[in-house]
């Protein structure tokens, strides 16, 4: 078991603590199945086996004003994690303990980025070595006081947890800001060409992603691609001026309940009217789908009668797959597959049929439109929903799973979507955003960020919502203003990523029964555009032109 002090605002032990998005993590950032309940002051953690583990919880992050040093300031509402901890009879605090994780990140982030030459007078580690100041103070503080902690070493682990949250998203903005001009440039291309050659004695195929023994990532040539989702109910004229200023490409979700409504009856009239305009007009290259993905606004109901009965199930999804990528694959030069198949929670698949449901989507695409580039899409790239779910499976071993079986594929798409009240979608800072691009990249595929999005503003009550999915908040509470800073920011650090081949906003436009998110387009819905949709062109146009974008640092 294991236990965490929690303090009020008061300084007393907390009679409160609602425990959002809590849930476990073991090694290699597993999440781990665990009973986890607030008893006064106290968060008891109750799990299987005795392995260390830590602990996943949404706090509130805010520093106080320091004399001479600077004002308050609120981080916002974060998901963020401890350290592996082992078991033990006494309790932990756990302000101390997210503060350690948050120190440890920033110094391993600090050796993998090649920082570890910044001055000691540069800002960024001018914050650091606060936060660590804090930190010592919350680690003396709690000395001499027995079995209890005192309340100055919550403070001071509060403290120290904010200004290392602050810290390291500044550590990570520099990062990027420095990556950028060699991505852009074409420099870390040729540099891992030439070493390529020289390792192998081959020369790598013109524009081809480059894998280093040991590197750790595919590099890519050139600046990512910038798109956006269009949902195929909703077209105007303001929209369309929108997507040719801000985008690269189109992305044309092809949810079933879209395509097929009704069983053997298609619908196809509003997606071919966004393609045309897309190829003709815009001359905008599309990416098609998800093809087959199973949340439950993405599922028609007709489909329900066959969720226990795998074979049929299996057979509708070749006919859809098939039916779709027919029509289509002469104007999609991208499929997205398949998504979320691992979250496992509207359809229940086994392991083998999560697997077998992969790859045949993936071998009947190659199979009909063979000179297309396919890519995979993993959702909620966290993996909390494995906490919950048992026949889930987390992003990772998926992933790894269908490459031991063979299935192939050219890109790994990651939705990232954060701010809404949904499992998977809440708020975490822009170091643990980086950080996970690392990890995925150590599959050693191109990454397309298939679907990032935020709100625009705090979403309307939904009836029957889970109130333990509290959205969250980065920095301020969600508006127009923060949508648009986020998405600066989400969108530059990926593009100074070597291995990111694309960035996709999640929707275009708000619309009345938004499909992924309320508030969450780049476009009102009387047609204005949003902040967010000047600065995702803005955005675009300073990697065209192989500048750092505009509002990537603070």
């Amino acid at each position: 078991m294991l236990n965490f002090v929690v303090f009020g605002d008061d300084g007393t032990p907390a009679s409160e603590w609602p425990l959002r998005h809590a849930h476990l993590l073991g090694p290699d950032q597993l999440p781990l199945q665990a009973t986890i309940r607030f008893e006064t002051g106290m968060i008891r953690c109750e799990k299987a086996s005795a392995e260390t583990a830590g602990l996943c919880v949404q706090v509130p992050v805010a520093m106080e004003a320091e004399e001479g040093v600077g004002g308050a300031a609120t981080l916002g509402i974060l998901t963020l994690p401890t350290c592996l901890l082992p078991e033990r009879t006494e309790p932990y605090l756990l302000s101390l303990e997210l503060a350690r994780h948050q120190i440890m990140l920033f110094l391993n982030k600090l050796e993998d980025w090649g920082l570890f030459d910044l001055a000691a007078e540069h800002p960024v580690m001018v914050q650091f070595e606060r936060a660590r100041r804090a930190f010592t103070r919350a680690l003396v503080a709690q000395r001499g006081q027995g079995a209890a902690f005192a309340p100055e070493a919550d403070r001071s682990a509060r403290q120290a947890l904010a200004l290392a949250v602050d810290a390291g998203e500044r550590l990570t903005l520099l990062n990027a800001e420095q990556q950028l001009p060699d991505r852009l440039a074409g420099r870390l291309y040729a540099d891992s060409a030439r070493h390529y050659t020289a390792i192998t004695g081959e020369t790598p195929q013109a524009g081809a992603p480059i894998v280093l023994p040991g590197a750790g990532c595919a590099v890519l040539p050139g600046p990512p691609m910038i798109g956006c989702a269009a949902a195929p109910g909703v077209m105007s004229e303001p929209l369309q001026k929108t997507a040719a200023a801000a985008c690269d490409f189109l992305c044309m979700p092809m949810r079933w309940i879209d395509m097929e409504p009704q069983e053997s009856k298609y619908a196809f009239t509003t997606t071919d009217k966004w393609i045309e305009w897309a190829v003709r007009t815009a001359k905008l290259p599309l990416v098609g789908g998800p093809l087959v993905d199973f949340r439950a606004e993405c599922v028609p109901e007709w489909l329900y009668i066959w969720e226990n009965d795998y074979e049929t199930l299996r057979e509708l999804v070749y006919e859809h797959v098939q039916s779709v990528v027919t029509r289509y694959r002469r104007t999609v030069s991208r499929w997205t597959v398949a998504s979320g198949l691992h979250v496992n929670t509207n359809f229940r698949l086994s392991f083998e049929q999560i697997i077998d449901l992969t790859r045949i989507c993936v071998l009947l695409v190659r199979k009909l439109h063979p000179g297309s580039k396919v890519q995979l899409e993993v959702t909620q790239p966290w993996g909390e929903y494995h906490a919950e779910n048992k026949r889930s499976l987390p992003p990772m071993l998926y992933l790894q799973a269908a490459m031991q079986q063979g299935i192939s594929v050219d890109l790994i798409g990651l939705r990232v979507q954060m701010g809404r009240g949904a499992s998977g979608q809440s708020t975490r800072d822009l170091m643990a955003f980086s950080a996970m691009l690392d990890r995925f990249a150590q599959l050693e595929k191109p990454i397309a960020l298939t679907a990032v999005g935020c709100p625009s503003g705090p979403a309307p009550a939904r009836a029957g919502a889970d109130e333990s999915h509290e959205p969250g908040s980065w920095r301020s509470p969600w508006s127009e203003a923060t949508q648009a800073d986020w998405l600066s920011k989400i969108v530059g650090i990926a593009a100074a990523k070597p291995f990111i081949h694309s960035i996709c906003w999640q929707e275009l436009a708000d619309t009345v029964q938004a499909p992924e998110m309320p508030l969450g387009g780049l476009v009102m819905q009387n047609g204005q555009p949003k902040s967010s949709a000047k600065a995702l062109a803005a955005t675009r146009a300073a990697l065209r032109e192989g500048k750092v974008p505009p509002g990537l640092a603070f």
